[in-house]
């Protein structure tokens, strides 16, 4: 299967996903990855993933150093747990040094969000060195602007995560 402006598709054999080749994202510095359509085959507004995924390949760092904020946030709450001594407790200086401490996923996934108004959000799992064990998420709605950082738990919203319509419109809540 190919989609015009990002490539050739192969469908998983072991899940109803299709991967594209890894490119470079550049959003994310330009990292390779590679794009996975989740609920693609049997979703009636195929043409939702593809304007999705054509504006998050068509954006620039800029929209995650808008974001960079709540990143530094999560990272400021999780650093809270430990103790200088601990080998998890890092000490990052400002939000724009917080790059230096995470690692971009592989896999961009495209989805349609369940709830709500039932929009198309894509994700990136990331491993962040302030939280090793469940690391960072980052989602990007309609593949414009980024609506929600923290842990990865695959929730697309905070209000989901949390089920409560108050948080729909915020990106980091703890």
């Amino acid at each position: 299967m190919r989609i015009d402006n990002v490539g050739e598709f192969s469908k998983h054999r072991e899940s109803d996903s299709f991967y594209s080749e890894l490119m470079p994202v550049y959003v994310l510095s330009g990292h390779m990855c590679r794009v996975v359509l989740d609920g693609y085959e049997k979703d009636p507004h195929k043409e939702d993933f593809h304007v999705a995924i054509t504006n998050l390949l068509s954006i620039d760092v800029s929209i995650l150093e808008e974001a960079e904020q709540y990143i530094f946030q999560y990272y400021q709450d999780v650093n809270k747990c430990w103790l200088p001594e601990d080998p998890e407790f890092i000490v990052v200086a400002s939000p724009q040094e917080i790059w230096r401490y995470i690692q971009f996923g592989k896999d961009l996934i495209v989805t349609r969000r369940e709830y709500g108004e039932r929009g198309i959000y894509i994700l990136i799992h990331c491993k962040c060195d302030w939280e090793q064990e469940h690391g960072l998420e980052i989602v990007f709605k309609n593949g414009l602007k980024v609506n929600k950082i923290g842990s990865c738990n695959n929730h697309l919203t905070n209000s989901d995560a949390y089920d409560d319509d108050s948080l729909e419109n915020i990106v980091y809540h703890h």
